[in-house]
């Protein structure tokens, strides 16, 4: 049997951005998913990660400065990362966020919270 392919969400804490990261958890059943908001992020628990994702409610959360701070000096060029939030300005926020780092960044999602279908699509291009 072969080990689960390991994922890290992490989010700012809100509760909208964490009922989201709960819902990808869950669709990602076949995956080891760790799910976590960016105070209690570590840099270590990306290392093992092949896929991430961040979600964030606003641009700039105060929470993110160690991440996004990490992922100024870090490559992850074969990484995939998945962006998401119920914001226009804080998704572009996150593309910046990633950009020094390479990850491959998938399509940004722009979640309805009154309609999360489009997240089930998203996640299938992510996988």
């Amino acid at each position: 049997m072969s080990a689960k392919k390991k994922v890290l969400i992490v989010t700012d804490g809100t509760e909208t951005i964490h009922l989201i990261a709960q819902s990808i958890s869950k669709t990602m059943a076949d995956y080891d998913v760790k799910l976590c908001s960016a105070g209690e992020f570590e840099g270590t628990d990306l290392l093992p990660a092949g896929m991430f994702f961040l979600g964030c409610e606003k641009p700039n959360p105060a929470s993110f400065a160690y991440l996004e701070e990490m992922l100024k000096h870090i490559n992850l060029a074969s990484r995939k990362c998945g962006i998401f939030s119920v914001n226009k300005e804080a998704l572009k926020y996150l593309e910046s966020t990633v950009k020094d780092c390479e990850a491959d960044l998938k399509s940004p999602l722009l979640v309805d919270v009154k309609d999360t279908s489009a997240l089930t699509n998203w996640l299938k291009e992510m996988v």
